[in-house]
């Protein structure tokens, strides 16, 4: 189901991990932003955009994880979008023909084993390098590229004051996470990921992340502002005061202190 969080701008919430797909509206048609995650949801969402006579006329990926790129038939044939860096590694990583099976059996131990379609994954298209908008005729849509989390992440400023959608970062739910994939100064690259969302989007009305609730007026910078504070306590050496992790993780996400205390791990070995 569609729920609406500004005006024009909706979002679909999957099942998995609390999963974000937003569907911006423009003059022609909407924008579809990480749509996921199984079937069921995807044939919903585009049931849903049916019925409301909203055709998808771009589609965008935030970054190159495979809960960010996928498709179903029912949406089209419309450009999906990802900024260079995110597309050349999507590009990578089906250049190996067992891609597909690599997800699969990913996926095996999960909950949504066999139900996440994969036949349209990861085709999407390059922006030019240092795109800072995504083409389309619909209300304006800023591209905050950055290096935190993976390749060519991306956050999106719809409009003004604005909807921040924020990928993989900023989430009530998970933690900050640096992500196998991550450069030679995962640290350093959050916090300037961070910067970044606080300086071009920091009085954003609304803020969706890729997994986790919506945030309202004034949580862009409640919920920076505790990313940040967990990123610098592992940079120190320190326990994040986190609410996220430890015996105050919420009902259902324990598993988030075993995320937690992998990066802490790997960070050490570095």
């Amino acid at each position: 189901m569609l729920t609406p969080v500004a005006d024009g701008v909706s979002v679909h919430r999957s099942g998995f991990i609390l999963s974000n797909a937003i569907v911006v509206r423009g003059r022609d048609g909407v924008l579809l932003v990480d749509p996921g995650i199984q079937d069921h949801e995807l044939a919903c969402l585009a049931q849903d955009l049916s019925r409301a006579g909203d055709a998808v006329v771009a589609g965008f990926s935030t970054h190159p994880h495979w809960d960010h790129v996928l498709w179903h038939p029912g949406f089209g044939d419309a450009p999906r979008y990802a900024t260079a860096r995110c597309a050349a590694a999507v590009a990578e990583e089906l250049s190996d023909p067992d891609a597909k099976a690599h997800i699969t059996g990913h996926l095996a131990e999960t909950e949504i084993a066999g139900r996440v379609p994969l036949e349209l994954y990861g085709l999407v298209t390059a922006l030019p390098d240092g795109a800072t908008r995504i083409p389309w005729d619909g209300p304006r849509v800023r591209i905050l590229e950055h290096r935190a989390h993976a390749p060519g992440h991306a956050a999106l400023l719809v409009g003004e004051p604005g909807v921040l959608v924020a990928g993989d970062m900023l989430s009530d739910v998970l933690v900050p996470m640096f992500g196998p994939d991550g450069g030679a100064d995962p640290i350093g690259d959050y916090l300037a990921a961070l910067r970044l969302l606080e300086e071009q989007a920091g009085d954003a009305a609304v803020v969706v992340p890729g997994h986790g609730t919506v945030g309202g007026a004034g949580q862009v910078r409640e919920r920076i502002e505790r990313d940040r504070a967990y990123v610098l306590a592992l940079r120190e050496g320190r326990v994040p005061d986190d609410p996220r992790i430890g015996p105050s993780a919420p009902p259902g996400w324990e598993w988030v202190n075993d995320v937690h205390d992998g990066q802490v791990q790997r960070l050490c070995r570095s």
